[in-house]
């Protein structure tokens, strides 16, 4: 006895549909295996802390990247307003490399800017992001900023 092509497609119809429903509930059970990368898992940068310094605020960032992606270029573009809410500067920090895995501090000094007069510091966008892929497009999206000081780190 032989099986008709028609049955044939209509079987493997069944058995691909059987296989996405086992796939989805797999996946509403937890058992699904989740994907080990920074995009999964985002990069959260967190301004830490804000230290006067002799003319200038030394500004700490606390850089968290727990996926398995290496950065080797992370160009951030950074606005500072005062506590005013008008911009007070403009810069660019480089805080290549991210490696994959790791928490990192990153510390910058602003010249002329007394830490106190700074009310939030805006993530406008990345200069410059790079794995070993080559160039990234995603990399604002992947960020999470966030705050422990009075001062706000948002994007």
């Amino acid at each position: 006895m032989s099986i008709s092509p028609r049955f044939r497609t209509a079987s493997g119809f069944l058995s691909r549909m059987a296989f996405a429903a086992i796939l989805a509930v797999a996946g509403l059970a937890g058992i699904a295996p989740a994907p080990a990368s920074a995009q999964a898992s985002g990069i959260s940068i967190e301004l830490n802390k804000l230290e006067e310094q002799p003319n200038a605020c030394r500004v700490y960032m606390l850089f968290e990247n727990p996926g398995q992606t290496e950065f080797s270029e992370f160009q951030l573009d950074l606005v500072l307003f005062d506590t005013n809410g008008v911009i007070a500067r403009r810069l660019s920090l480089d805080a290549a490399p991210l490696r994959a895995e790791k928490t990192s501090v990153k510390l910058f000094d602003i010249d002329g800017l007394a830490c106190p007069k700074i009310g939030r510091i805006l993530l406008n966008d990345m200069l410059g992001c790079a794995d070993a892929s080559g160039k990234r497009t995603d990399c604002l999206k992947l960020i999470k900023p966030s705050s422990r000081v009075d001062a706000k780190f948002v994007k």
